[in-house]
């Protein structure tokens, strides 16, 4: 089961398959296994090596309850450390949500170990709607949901809130009180090949619409009917751009 560490703190990731070197980052409360259960890598892992990462305060990663380990240069340097670890020079990067948000990390810190981004329901716009989390230490659940709720402009389902209930609820509500500022400055120096997708009955469409646009090798797909956390769990819909897209980088 491999770990790096980055800062003192393990990181969790596991590979899978051969071929071009594509890296997996989860959305906020989620794991790496995510992209198994929704059917992501078992399909990914026939064309590429699949590594999936656990973020930080996720998964099997470790989980600080200190706000500061949650930077955003400190989960940029995390995967660096993970590319390192595996001795990949540049890599296809898929992020979703919080991965996304990382992605645009990778741009601002580590524009060099990118081949091309994979971007969803992620934006480099100022993002105030975690706010809601302040003053939560995660020990009270419903308030975390609540609070996660108003972020995403929208209900969380049963389902998801068992799963999301199972985290360490501190570490997590430590992390969402990172500020998500602007950076869409970062646009203009976004010269690899991107996609970008996104459900149209997500709250982030209208922005993650609109920053594709402006970005000169990039393609914007939207999702019918997907919420937000419905964005990962719709592997259907979302693979057959995602394959289409990376099979391009390799021709």
């Amino acid at each position: 089961m491999p770990f790096v560490t980055s800062a003192g703190r393990r990181i969790h990731y596991e590979t899978s398959g051969e071929g071009p070197d594509l890296l997996l980052h989860h959305g906020f409360t989620s794991s790496s296994q995510a992209w198994r259960f929704f059917g992501f890598t078992e399909v990914l892992q026939q064309h590429y090596r699949v590594i999936a990462i656990d973020a930080l305060g996720h998964g099997l990663s470790d989980k600080p309850h200190d706000t500061h380990a949650y930077t955003l240069r400190q989960r940029t340097a995390d995967v660096v450390t993970t590319l390192d670890d595996l001795g990949i020079d540049k890599v296809n990067y898929c992020g979703y949500s919080l991965g996304g948000w990382v992605g645009y990390g990778m741009v601002r810190y580590a524009p060099h170990r990118l081949r091309s981004l994979i971007l969803g329901a992620a934006h480099p716009y100022a993002d105030t709607s975690w706010d809601a989390f302040k003053g939560l230490d995660g020990t009270d659940p419903a308030a975390f949901i609540t609070a996660f709720e108003s972020v995403l402009n929208e209900k969380i389902s049963a389902e998801v809130k068992m799963m999301i209930r199972a985290n360490d609820l501190q570490a997590l509500a430590a992390a969402a009180q990172q500020p998500r500022a602007s950076m869409e400055e970062l646009l203009p120096l976004i010269d690899m090949p991107c996609l970008m997708f996104c459900g149209d009955a997500d709250a982030r469409h209208t922005a993650v619409k609109r920053c594709t646009e402006l970005l000169p090798r990039a393609s914007f797909v939207s999702l019918p009917g997907v919420t937000h956390f419905g964005g990962l769990m719709q592997s259907k819909l979302v693979l057959p751009p995602v394959l289409d897209f990376l099979a391009g980088q390799s021709a």
